[in-house]
């Protein structure tokens, strides 16, 4: 087992809510950052990927739990440590070199020194003779080559990415991810250490050597193992392709517990040797409870529309993995898509693969009129939401009610970033099936006639 640089031991964060509780947003964890290793955490959008990174890297503070840095508590001091952000993050008024320089500056590092090292990691990443360009010379991959030697030039021990690919094109985000790998294979980075948050499958088995998959509600690590593949891998190799198909399974299959096949081994979650202080793990004072409300998936009815489509033309069942390579769609974009349809009754996830319903074949089928109604059917069946609001519009005299009575129960079940979100889904799909309209101006729910019931249902729908 390598050292561990990083430990996290009984990690747990929570939000406080009015009535005195705690919703629960990352479960109780343990995990390491190991000495000459990749790690890749994988997981839903939404499900705690980048809450647990800051935890990590000691931008944020766990609610319980204690951070370990070579095996000692943090103590409120800083990790050696950097972040390359999604969004590349630059100062728009400084050069390529004086944005690289910046955390120099910020260290106090002399000038000729933090010149010297910013123009080494400048070389380091392909971007010398750009030191005096401009953020908006730059194209995205060459941007985010900036974020790279920015992280790089303060030498930190453990390098930290946030999906560091995924606001560039595919071309781009491919190239990079292998001039990424051939810097580490080759030790031309100052960093003993990588830790990557993705949402992309094949990039985590492409790069990692242990891959982490969270689940949600709270965030929870559902799988761990080590990735024994040789450089440079084959994404067509049988192996590849077997952890590939196992992570979405993992992903798409939340309840079912999954055996990682042919498993040399699996990583094991280090745990701290030796007496800790007594303080280490802070009780909770407020109950924590865990969110119980029903998570929708950010999916639009449209991106839900063209999957079933999709399926009924393939003969109604498709492999996932196939499915993504296919449409050319990150799991990230993928994952909600299939949620929503699971949820409202119209596919079926089973081992790895999705299968449209019989409910689903009849959407599919439909005109743009009896999707509505179809729809409508499935929302006020299986969405708790829409179904609180048809019933509270229908009671009440002039049949709206002001959107704020829905924030607030959202808030009792969710955290805050994720409140909103959770609203604009079910805003999406309520005035889809017409179970209510929106007024923006006055922020009101308005109860709709519902869709007209065709005499007959007809065929070949638009797309």
């Amino acid at each position: 087992m390598s050292e561990a640089i990083i430990e996290a031991v009984a990690v747990e964060k929570s939000y406080p809510q009015p009535d005195g509780t705690r919703i629960q947003v990352v479960g109780t964890t343990n995990l390491a950052v190991e000495t000459g290793k990749i790690v890749a955490l994988l997981g839903p959008s939404g499900c705690g990927k980048s809450t647990l990174l800051r935890i990590l890297t000691g931008l944020s503070q766990p609610s319980s739990g204690t951070l370990l840095w070579h095996g000692k508590p943090l103590d409120g001091q800083a990790p050696n440590v950097a972040i390359v952000f999604q969004s590349f993050a630059l100062f728009p008024w400084l050069t390529v070199i004086q944005n690289v320089e910046a955390p120099l500056e910020a260290k106090g590092v002399p000038e000729v020194e933090r010149r010297k090292r910013a123009l080494r990691a400048l070389d380091t990443v392909g971007l010398d003779g750009f030191e005096t360009a401009y953020p908006k010379e730059l194209s995205g991959g060459m941007k985010q080559r900036v974020g790279f030697a920015r992280a790089l030039v303060v030498e930190p021990e453990v390098l930290f990415m946030d999906e560091p690919f995924s606001a560039l094109d595919v071309l781009t985000a491919e190239n990079l991810r292998n001039e990424l790998l051939e810097l580490w294979l080759s030790k031309k980075m100052p960093t003993s250490a990588i830790f990557i948050v993705t949402h992309n499958i094949e990039e985590a088995v492409m790069l990692a050597d242990r891959v982490m998959v969270l689940g949600r509600n709270p965030a929870r690590v559902r799988s761990d193992f080590n990735v024994r593949l040789k450089h440079p891998r084959d994404r067509k190799s049988a192996r590849f392709v077997e952890l590939v198909d196992y992570i979405y399974k993992v992903m798409t299959e939340p309840d079912t517990e999954h055996t990682l096949p042919d498993a040399e081994t699996t990583a094991e979650i280090i745990l701290p040797t030796g007496g800790l202080a007594k303080d280490t793990f802070k009780k909770q004072e407020a109950p924590i409870r865990t969110a119980r409300y029903q998570m929708l998936p950010h999916a639009r009815v449209g991106g839900i529309a063209g999957l079933l489509e999709l399926l009924r033309d393939r003969g109604g069942r498709e492999d996932l993995f196939r499915l993504s390579e296919e449409l050319v769609m990150d799991v990230e974009d993928l994952l909600p898509i299939l949620e929503a349809g699971v949820l409202l009754g119209f596919a079926l996830l089973k081992e790895g693969d999705v299968q449209i319903t019989p409910k689903g074949i009849e959407f599919a089928d439909a005109d743009i009129q009896r999707r509505k109604v179809l729809f409508r059917e499935a929302a006020l069946e299986h969405i708790t939401i829409l179904k609180q609001i048809d019933s509270i519009l229908k009671r009440k005299a002039d049949h709206s009610i002001n959107d704020e009575f829905f924030h607030d129960i959202l808030d009792e079940h969710f955290a805050e970033d994720e409140v909103q979100r959770q609203f604009e889904t079910a805003l999406n799909w309520g005035r889809y099936a017409e179970i209510f309209d929106y007024d923006r101006e006055k922020n009101l729910l308005i109860q709709t006639e519902p869709p007209p019931t065709p005499d007959a249902p007809v065929t070949t729908a638009a797309p």
